[in-house]
C-alpha cells in the first residue's frame, strides 16, 4: 500500500534550516524588550544627569562674552533694570495697586458697555413683543367679529329657509341626498 504525501519526507520548507527562524525570533524578542524597557530607563538617566549639573540656570539675556567672570553683573549697566532693582517695597506695592486699579476700571468699563448693549437688545425685543401682542389682539378681535357675523348669517339663512318652506319651497339638495 502506497502513502501519498504532499512533500517528500526529506524535503524541508525552509532550505536554510530552522536556525534562521530561531535567529529572527531572538532578534525580534530583543527589539521588543529594548523598546519596552528602554524609554523609562532613558528618562531616569536624563533626570539623574540633570540633577548633577554644577551651574545654576541663568535667567538673564546677557552673553557670556559681556560678563565672563560673574553672571550676577548681568544687567548692571541697564538703567531700566537699575531703576527697578532700586525701588523700595512701598513703591512696588503702590505701583501694583495702581495697575490693579487700571485693570479694575477697564473691566468695569467693559462690563458697563456689555450691560448697556444688553439693555438695548432687551428694549428692542420688548418692542417687538409688544407689536406681536397688539397684532395678536387685533387678529383675535377680527376672528371674534367674523365668528359673530357667521352666527348671525346662519341665523338669517335659517329664518329665510323657514319662510320659503312656508310658501311651498322644497330644498332639492336635501331630497337628492336622501334618495
Amino acid at each position: 500500500m502506497r502513502v501519498w504525501r504532499v512533500h517528500p519526507p526529506k524535503q524541508r520548507l525552509c532550505p536554510h534550516g530552522v536556525g534562521v527562524l530561531k535567529w529572527v525570533l531572538v532578534w525580534m524578542s530583543v527589539c521588543f524588550i529594548v523598546f519596552t524597557i528602554g524609554p523609562p530607563y532613558r528618562w531616569q538617566l536624563k533626570e539623574s544627569a540633570s540633577t548633577q549639573s554644577s551651574c545654576p540656570p541663568c535667567h538673564c539675556y546677557c552673553s557670556s562674552a559681556e560678563y565672563p567672570l560673574n553672571p550676577l553683573d548681568c544687567g548692571k549697566d541697564d538703567p531700566v533694570m537699575n531703576e527697578e532693582m532700586n525701588k523700595g517695597l512701598l513703591t512696588m506695592l503702590s505701583e501694583e495697586l495702581i495697575l490693579q486699579k487700571i485693570v479694575a476700571n477697564e473691566t468695569f468699563e467693559h462690563t458697563r458697555r456689555l450691560v448697556m448693549d444688553a439693555k438695548k437688545t432687551f428694549s428692542q425685543y420688548q418692542k417687538e413683543a409688544e407689536k406681536c401682542n397688539v397684532a395678536m389682539e387685533t387678529c383675535e378681535e377680527a376672528r371674534e367679529r367674523a365668528e359673530a357675523e357667521l352666527i348671525e348669517e346662519r341665523r338669517l339663512t335659517a329664518l329665510w329657509e323657514n319662510r320659503a318652506r312656508e310658501y311651498g319651497w322644497k330644498d332639492r339638495r336635501r331630497t337628492r341626498l336622501r334618495s
